[in-house]
């Protein structure tokens, strides 16, 4: 992996998502700039820890379908954020203990954790991409990419808790590009921000984002269901995050404390 970052490159001044998801998530990596953020933002919105837990459980449970019903056995996850067990790697190498798993962030305190903690196991492997979702070719081209996915076989793509950071009209054709490369019979897992069902909470938090120089995209469903299209979407469909496959023992939680939108599909050619 690659050495550590010269410390002008953290910005500790100015809030980072990765950094407000891992403290309003109840972890440890963030700075009081981050804290002052996710407090404002969950006043806005009590719910937004609940929402956020949802997303990551999604996450865990795509994974793992796709792991053991679909067979996947390498993984490309954009957007990695600070590492919060279970990892990807961690919940995949359960089921395919020879998993591989490509992790790509560009924030150089999530680089630093990566290294230390984004280990596999002893038959599987794990890498890390200092690279943007926004510079697709810089993420395909990179050594990691290259060195530990094969692209004969299929590949998981997981673009969760990130997309709401990405503009129009560039949400589409970033989604393509990191698809193309990948062969038939990959999948994509991806969580969409929405406000369709509490909206003038959602709203409240995303305009704190944006005036902290994080603006965001929030979808309806029609606009989510778009950036799946030519893609065949596995059971039960675009659903919001909690109704995607729940475990047996899942938390419930009311429908206007969800702001995501999460779906699995098949790319067939």
């Amino acid at each position: 992996m690659e050495q550590g970052y010269p410390v002008d490159r953290i910005d500790t001044g100015t809030a980072h998502s990765a950094r407000v998801y891992d403290y309003i998530l109840g972890g440890k990596d963030h700075y009081a700039v981050d804290r002052e953020a996710g407090d404002v933002m969950c006043e806005e919105w009590p719910a937004l820890p609940v929402h956020m837990r949802a997303n990551r459980k999604f996450m865990h449970r795509a994974a793992r379908y796709l792991a053991r019903e679909e067979g996947i056995g390498q993984f490309l996850d954009i957007g990695t954020g600070l590492p919060t067990s279970p990892n990807l790697h961690e919940v995949v190498q359960q089921v395919r203990p020879d998993a591989r798993a490509v992790y790509v962030d560009n924030d150089p305190i999530v680089l630093t954790h990566a290294r230390a903690l984004l280990t596999g196991s002893a038959e599987g492997r794990t890498a890390y991409v200092d690279a943007d979702m926004r510079d697709p070719e810089a993420i395909i081209g990179s050594e990691q990419f290259q060195e530990l996915l094969d692209l004969r076989q299929p590949v998981g793509l997981m673009i969760i808790g990130i997309l709401h950071f990405i503009l129009p009209p560039d949400d589409h054709s970033l989604v393509r590009r990191l698809l193309e490369p990948l062969p038939a019979g990959s999948f994509l897992a991806m969580t969409i921000g929405t406000a369709d069902f509490a909206p003038r909470e959602v709203n409240r938090v995303a305009d704190e984002y944006a005036r902290r120089g994080m603006p965001m995209k929030l979808r309806t469903k029609a606009e989510a269901e778009a950036l799946f299209e030519g893609l065949d979407l596995v059971g039960p469909g675009l659903t919001q995050v909690h109704h995607w496959r729940p475990d047996a023992d899942q938390e419930q939680v009311d429908d206007r404390d969800i702001a995501m939108y999460g779906a699995v599909a098949r790319k067939n050619a």
